[in-house]
C-alpha cells in the first residue's frame, strides 16, 4: 500500500505552494512543449525578419533591411531601385502586375490611335474616360472642380470646361495645345483710359450683345467705343464680339460668361456693374503647362476626356 500511495503521489500535479482561502491553490504545470517549440519558432522567426525588412527607427532614418530590393520606374520614366516598402511594392505591383500589364498594353493600344478613331469607338473611349478621371482629379478639379463644372465662390477664376464655351479652342488639337503648352488669358485693365460714365456705356453695349435689356443710347454710345480706337475692344471680340479663340477673348454674344458674374446679378443694373467691373480692371489668368509633369499618354487621355466633358467640337 504505501508503495502504491508513493507511486500516486509521484504522478500528483505539483504546485507553487500558493495557497487562498485554505483549499485554492497555484498548480505548477510545464507548459506543452509544442507551444515552446513555436516560442522559440517566433523568436528566429523575428530575428530574420529584422536582418531582411526594415524594422528599427534609429537617428532620423531606420534600418532598411538586406536583399529585398525593388525596381521600378518613377513618374519620369527613369528606372528605381530602392529597399523593400509598402509604397514600392504597390507602386511595382501597378507595373508589373498581371492588371497593370492588361492596362498597359490597352493604353498603348490608345497612344497609337487617332483621336478620331478613339471617338469612334465606344470600347476605347470606356477605357480612356476611366483613366483621365483619375488623372484629371489628381491634376485639374483642384481648379476646374471635380466635374469640369466650376463651384459657385470660384465663378470667374478659372474656365468652366464642362460646358460648350471654348475660349480657346473646343477640337482635339486645340484642348491638347492647352494643356501641353498652357495659357496665359489676359484683358487690359480700362478703369485709367475710361471715365466711369464710359464704362458704364460700354457695358451696357456688350451686355447687350448677349439679349440683354440695357439702356440703348448707353450701349449706343458703348459701341462707339468697343468699336472705335478709343476702346479698341474689337481688336480681340471681333467686330461682331463673337471672339478670337487664337487670343482666348471670349465669344460676348454666347450669353456664356466667365468671369464677369451676370448669372448672378438678379437685376439688370447688378448685371451692368459685374460687366463694368470686368472692363474696368482686366483679367489676369494663366493656365501653367503640364508637358513637364504629364506624359504624351496622360495629355491625350486628359485630351479626350476634357473634350467629351464639354461636348466638342
Amino acid at each position: 500500500m504505501s508503495d502504491n500511495n508513493t507511486q500516486q503521489q509521484g504522478k500528483a500535479v505539483q504546485t507553487t505552494g500558493h495557497a487562498w482561502d485554505g483549499d485554492l491553490q497555484e498548480f505548477n504545470n510545464p507548459l506543452p512543449r509544442w507551444w515552446i517549440w513555436t516560442f522559440y519558432a517566433t523568436i528566429i522567426f523575428s530575428l530574420g525578419y529584422w536582418i531582411i525588412y526594415p524594422t528599427w527607427p534609429y537617428a532620423n532614418t531606420f534600418t532598411k533591411g538586406v536583399g529585398n530590393t525593388i525596381t521600378f520606374q518613377n513618374s519620369a520614366g527613369e528606372e528605381v531601385t530602392t529597399h523593400w516598402n509598402t509604397r514600392s511594392l504597390l507602386i511595382e505591383d501597378m507595373q508589373t502586375g498581371e492588371e497593370a500589364l492588361k492596362q498597359k498594353a490597352y493604353l498603348e493600344k490608345v497612344n497609337a490611335a487617332s483621336y478620331e478613331e478613339i471617338l469612334s469607338d465606344p470600347d476605347m473611349m470606356a477605357f480612356a474616360n476611366s483613366m483621365a478621371k483619375v488623372v484629371f482629379a489628381d491634376n485639374c478639379a483642384a481648379c476646374h472642380g471635380p466635374g469640369g463644372d466650376l463651384p459657385e465662390q470660384a465663378f470667374g477664376l478659372y474656365p468652366n470646361v464642362a460646358d460648350d464655351a471654348w475660349l480657346w479652342g473646343g477640337t482635339t488639337t486645340e484642348i491638347e495645345q492647352t494643356i501641353t503648352h498652357g495659357r496665359n488669358g489676359f484683358m487690359p485693365a480700362f478703369g485709367k483710359s475710361l471715365n466711369d460714365e464710359k464704362l458704364e456705356q460700354l457695358a451696357n453695349y456688350v451686355l447687350g450683345l448677349s439679349g440683354h435689356s440695357v439702356e440703348t443710347d448707353k450701349a449706343a454710345a458703348g459701341q462707339k467705343i468697343f468699336q472705335g480706337q478709343e476702346g479698341g475692344c474689337y481688336y480681340c471680340h471681333g467686330t461682331d464680339g463673337t471672339g478670337l479663340k487664337s487670343q482666348g477673348a471670349a465669344n460676348l454674344t454666347d450669353a456664356v460668361w466667365t468671369v464677369a458674374n451676370v448669372p448672378g446679378a438678379v437685376k439688370e443694373e447688378g448685371k451692368v456693374a459685374a460687366v463694368k467691373s470686368v472692363i474696368k480692371n482686366g483679367i489676369t489668368r494663366q493656365m501653367p503647362q503640364w508637358k513637364s509633369r504629364l506624359g504624351v499618354e496622360q495629355i491625350k487621355l486628359l485630351t479626350l476626356y476634357v473634350h467629351e466633358l464639354g461636348g466638342g467640337e
